[in-house]
């Protein structure tokens, strides 16, 4: 495979860059280093081709050499046009990935890179945010028939796949690895806390001490988004449409209210639901003069763009990943990272060493799949518990942590009625 001639990437030239990017983050990623280790040893994807759609930066393309040290034959695309990283593709191609991803491509393009990825007949699929299953479900049924599974990294992608389920129309078995212990707890928490914070932080060079930050959604990604808020002191107030999370935001010291009210004081809003229109012209209205929006849900859809530009009189880019929007009443409002991930399209993502967890469920999901594809059925299934506990353990033990195990004594005692 001539992976130069085959990809579709910006520039080769940006290489050695992208190496030593992806050389930083191997160092910091002991979890998925072992999972290489077994890897090489056992070639569980020998002979067979793996597709991968995901964020094309470098904890990702580790992940990638990781599947093809298992014998794959590995093609990657992006899974959001802003957040693909271009000297991270080059590095890949020069490594015998094929590639076909670019930063900022436009709408056409970008669907053309994921179809040109499900057009080399993948055996096993990782995807995020669903786009390579629903194409596969919709116009590109002819590429199915040889698809044993395979892996969703998000709640998005989730919600899309069981949605197929519940029809009836899911062609093969795909793990729900955002459902897993290790990523929820640990990725979409503190990964999500963190990195949105350092993309908003990065992108506006203000301080968040003393302001009023507005979050959407109090899932895990939510309540990570508020506890790293609190922690850089900001006044955090939560919004929801799930009473017992409500309640649960109350009681971890949060305001909470509904968009309409908290719209009225925030200074930076983050959306973090998965829903659309969760921030539309009723909210405009109201906003303060200065107010910072963003999103950290999958796709672009939770601040009402539409809305936002008939409201505005005039708009225009006032720093990189900045857009300043005029309101008809000279309010000023500004959309950070056209309202995409703004942890990673203004923003490297995650810390190496929280996706070194997600992206360990990620492969071993994938090996899991390959040996059981025929036994599990067409449905969405979990990560096995014991795959989850296996990634925990291996953490540890990277940090040198131990932890105390039952005795006979205690186990038989735990498994029993009688005293």
């Amino acid at each position: 495979m001539n992976t130069v001639s085959e990809s579709i990437v910006k520039d080769m030239s940006l290489a050695h860059n992208g190496h030593l990017k992806i050389d930083w983050v191997k160092e910091h990623m002991p979890v998925l280093n072992r999972i290489r280790e077994r890897f090489e040893k056992e070639q569980p994807f020998a002979g067979l081709k793996v597709a991968i759609s995901l964020h094309l930066e470098a904890k990702t393309a580790y992940l990638a050499k990781v599947v093809q040290a298992g014998g794959a034959e590995v093609t990657i695309t992006g899974s959001n046009p802003l957040s693909t990283q271009d000297d991270i593709c080059a590095a890949l191609v020069e490594d015998g990935i094929r590639v076909f991803a670019k930063y900022n491509p436009d709408p056409a393009e970008y669907k053309e890179h994921l179809i040109k990825t499900l057009e080399t007949r993948p055996d096993l699929i990782i995807d995020d945010g669903g786009d390579l299953i629903t194409i596969l479900h919709s116009e590109r049924r002819d590429l199915l028939s040889q698809v044993r599974g395979g892996a969703e990294e998000t709640t998005t992608g989730i919600l899309r796949l069981k949605a197929l389920e519940k029809e009836g129309k899911l062609e093969f078995p795909m793990v729900a690895v955002n459902d897993a212990f290790c990523k929820y707890l640990f990725d979409n928490r503190y990964g999500t806390g963190q990195s949105v914070w350092d993309g908003i932080n990065r992108t506006t060079n203000l301080v968040v001490a003393g302001k009023t930050v507005v979050v959407a959604g109090y899932g895990w990604c939510g309540k990570g988004v508020a506890m790293r808020a609190k922690g850089l002191g900001a006044k955090v107030i939560v919004t929801e449409i799930d009473p017992i999370k409500a309640v649960e935001a109350y009681m971890d010291g949060f305001e909470v209210m509904p968009m309409l009210e908290a719209a009225k004081h925030g200074d930076y809003f983050v959306t973090v639901t998965g829903n659309r229109d969760i921030i539309s012209k009723e909210h405009f209205a109201v906003m303060k003069d200065g107010a910072i929006l963003s999103n950290a849900g999958h796709f672009d859809v939770e601040v009402n763009k539409v809305d936002l530009n008939a409201m505005s009189t005039s708009s225009r880019i006032v720093r990189k990943d900045i857009e300043e929007f005029v309101l008809a009443d000279g309010r000023k409002v500004y959309l950070l990272a056209e309202g995409r991930l703004v942890n990673l399209a203004a923003g490297d993502g995650h810390p190496a060493e929280i996706m070194d967890m997600t992206f360990a469920l990620q492969a071993v999901s994938l090996a899991y799949v390959n040996e059981q594809y025929k036994n599990i059925g067409k449905t969405v299934l979990n990560v096995p518990f014991e795959l989850d506990q296996m990634v925990a353990q291996y953490k540890l033990e990277a940090l040198n942590i131990g932890i105390d195990k039952l005795t006979a004594e205690q186990k038989s005692y735990l498994e029993s009625w009688v005293e």
